[in-house]
């Protein structure tokens, strides 16, 4: 068992871990991305740290906490996956854990102290194959199939969350990367069918570029969707997924106050000072919608997002501010040139426009 979980549960996954984002960080380089990144010392902060502070901390001390809370109170489980056959171990391994953190991750968009942890992860604006780690540490403490895998190794799968570990990673590095290999299947017509096939079961680039596109109104990014890590059944599954083999022009968070590092990775033991950043104390998100339309100028052709939080400031168009919430804003194009009234009441069956359900409050 001790083997097991200190030889393949950290030093021989982390280092294939490593070896992976050294390759790609290599080809990204050799590529010319990272000679014209806008990263500032706060992003790489955030993404490198994070990733070191997960590997050499985080996850050894979960996996230890597991095997002593294991050996003192189920002893009768340690090891019993030993005999079992490693292929149906690594497929139950990595179909829980991707589960897992697909539902972990769908509630860090829909609840708002897991968005807080999760939000410095959308607030990078471009990507690469450090965004994969940007999260606060807390968002990474709580994480649901960390504490899974360590419960897969203490009873005797280590060698089986290895292998996964590194499967997932080159599938969640490569779709944070800028390197977008799925682009020459998109190129060339006969390879399309693949590409049909494959991204319905794993995560692409374009897949989750999507997600980190910074708003709907661009018909390509669905920051509130695509919240798959390995596999792409689970958004399939859930109605979250949003296929458009196009990747979004702009990514990271609208209006972001950009607060300090510290704050983003450490919060909530370190808040933000700027009273507009969602991690200050005690910032409150507000109601604004009201019990009657709002009179908007249109244009035709043009695309808006219309607010169903009922939060933003902009209304009765969307701010981002349904962030952490289980509302998304609706994005719609004008049909023609003029006037309408548009709900703001957030109650009409015809949204975005108004259908006088306001008369009934």
């Amino acid at each position: 068992m001790e083997q097991q979980v200190f030889g393949f549960g950290i030093e021989v996954w982390d280092n294939l871990v490593v070896g992976i984002l050294i390759l790609f960080g290599l080809v990204e380089t050799i590529a010319g991305n990272l000679n014209r990144t806008n990263r500032k010392f706060g992003d790489w902060i955030q993404e490198a740290g994070s990733f070191f502070a997960l590997a050499g901390l985080i996850k050894p001390t979960i996996i230890l906490a597991i095997v002593v809370l294991g050996n003192a109170l189920f002893p009768a489980y340690m090891d019993v996956f030993t005999n079992w056959n490693i292929g149906l171990v690594l497929i139950g391994y990595l179909l829980i854990d991707d589960c897992l953190q697909y539902w972990y991750h769908r509630s860090a968009h829909e609840y708002p102290f897991l968005w807080k942890l999760h939000r410095t992860h959308h607030q990078a604006e471009e990507m690469g194959f450090f965004v994969s780690y940007r999260n606060a540490a807390l968002y990474y403490v709580i994480m649901p199939n960390l504490w899974w895998g360590g419960i897969v190794t203490f009873m005797g799968g280590g060698l089986a969350v290895a292998i996964g570990l590194v499967l997932k990673q080159i599938v969640i590095i490569g779709s944070h990367s800028t390197l977008s290999w799925d682009k020459f299947f998109y190129r060339l017509s006969f390879l399309r069918p693949v590409m049909s096939v494959l991204e319905r079961i794993i995560i692409t680039p374009a897949f989750h570029h999507a997600h980190h596109g910074k708003s709907k109104l661009d018909g390509v990014s669905d920051p509130n969707g695509n919240f798959g890590n390995m596999f792409s059944i689970w958004d399939q599954l859930f109605g979250t997924a949003t296929f458009t083999r196009q990747f979004p022009s702009d990514y990271g968070l609208p209006n972001d106050p950009k607060e300090h590092w510290t704050a983003a990775y450490l919060y909530p033991a370190v808040q933000s000072k700027d009273q507009n950043s969602e991690l200050s104390k005690g910032y409150v998100k507000t109601r604004t919608a009201t019990p009657e339309p709002l009179t908007v100028e249109l244009k035709k052709g043009e695309a808006y997002l219309w607010c169903q939080c009922g939060m933003s400031k902009t209304q009765p168009f969307c701010d981002a501010s349904h962030h952490g919430t289980k509302f998304k804003p609706i994005r719609f194009e004008a049909q023609r040139d003029g006037k309408a009234k548009l709900c703001n009441c957030k109650i009409s069956k015809t949204s975005p426009f108004c259908d006088n359900s306001h008369e009934s409050l």
